[in-house]
């Protein structure tokens, strides 16, 4: 009987090869802070050339306070346009938490704290409010907060002059509690000879938590999943009136926060001040990666944004260039950056 030829059986491929692997370039470019990071690596350079002063670490840590008092607004408000809306109110909200801490505290001759805590009710209630009317009416979120804008814009004058008869906030420094909570708020540590704002700290810490809030939780993925089709994150249990109820509170208590430390800071503040601030915040989050249609971006690009707003800011002065031009750089600033973001995005795509 002869013997029976068998053919070499090859073993089974233990993955497709038809399934590219994405080379790590390609995978740091697709993030959304990439372009973010490339930009503030740039701009770095090219004022650290042209503004000796900015050499400084003096100067450095004035960059990083102006950057931590906008990238701390920044952050809630990147989680809140990941998850599809905007808030055209954060702006004044800032001066309307400062003005409720103050106004109260010396109307009522009571404790800082306890104008503070009415602060922080004011600062939800309004994040809140701006949360329910747009999930119960559908009204685009930049309709419903450019409304609570001009409220809140004509309530901080209204009241302010009404309880004081000037446009500014009375001085409060000799109220008690200022100091504890100046310390809390308003406080700055020395490093190497070079004085460092309590802000910055909490602005890596805020952005920190946002971050593993985004990607290490369940919460992250809902926002992600909101931003991106809100139908589609319903049909599949996610709880969306909420989260968007939820994620306009944040952008309110980060309000409050940052409006602490404005009002001890200074100790009084004008009632006109925040308007326009908005639009940083909402620059410093696009810039950092964040889209305009939502469901994609990141807390780390945001405070790349803020940190670019920052030295652009600083900068400009310490080159000693004419400050009018400023706006003008922040607009070519926010158009360079979409710019950027959207093409090394398609060259990421493109190297997948």
């Amino acid at each position: 009987m002869s013997d029976t030829l068998q053919a070499d059986v090859t073993p089974p491929p233990t993955h497709d090869e038809r399934v590219g692997r994405r080379s790590g370039l390609a995978r740091l470019l697709a993030r959304p802070e990439a372009g973010a990071l490339a930009g503030a690596i740039v701009i770095f350079l090219f004022f650290f050339i042209i503004a000796p002063p900015f050499r400084n670490a003096g100067s450095l840590s004035t960059v990083f306070y102006f950057s931590s008092v906008f990238g701390l607004m920044a952050t809630p408000i990147a989680l809140l346009m990941i998850g599809g809306e905007f808030d055209l109110s954060a702006g004044v909200a800032v001066t309307s938490a400062a003005l409720a801490a103050s106004l109260f505290s010396f109307e009522f001759t009571v404790n800082v704290w306890v104008g503070v805590a009415v602060a922080l009710g004011v600062a939800l209630a309004v994040g809140f409010l701006n949360g329910w009317i747009v999930v119960r009416t559908g009204i685009p979120s930049f309709l419903v907060t450019l409304g609570t804008f001009f409220m809140l814009e004509g309530l901080n004058l209204a009241l302010t002059r009404t309880i004081t008869n000037q446009v500014a906030s009375p001085d409060i420094s000799t109220i008690a509690g200022f100091s504890t909570a100046q310390k809390v708020f308003a406080s700055s540590f020395t490093v190497g000879g070079v004085n460092v704002s309590i802000t910055v700290i909490y602005w890596i810490v805020f952005v920190l938590l946002a971050t593993w809030i985004l990607l290490r939780s369940y919460i992250g993925n809902w926002i992600f999943s909101v931003g991106g089709s809100a139908p589609s994150a319903r049909a599949v249990g996610v709880p969306v009136a909420r989260m968007k109820i939820g994620l306009f509170m944040a952008v309110g208590f980060m309000a409050w926060f940052t409006g602490m430390h404005v009002l001890f800071q200074f100790n009084t503040l004008q009632s006109g001040n925040g308007v326009g601030n908005e639009f940083v915040y909402i620059i410093a989050a696009v810039v950092g990666g964040c889209l305009l249609t939502g469901g994609y971006g990141s807390a780390v690009g945001a405070a790349i944004g803020a940190f670019i707003f920052g030295m652009t800011n600083q900068g400009i002065v310490y080159a000693g260039w004419n400050p009018d031009w400023f706006t003008f750089f922040l607009g070519a600033l926010l158009l360079g950056a979409i710019l950027l973001n959207t093409y090394i995005r398609r060259r990421a795509e493109a190297a997948r």
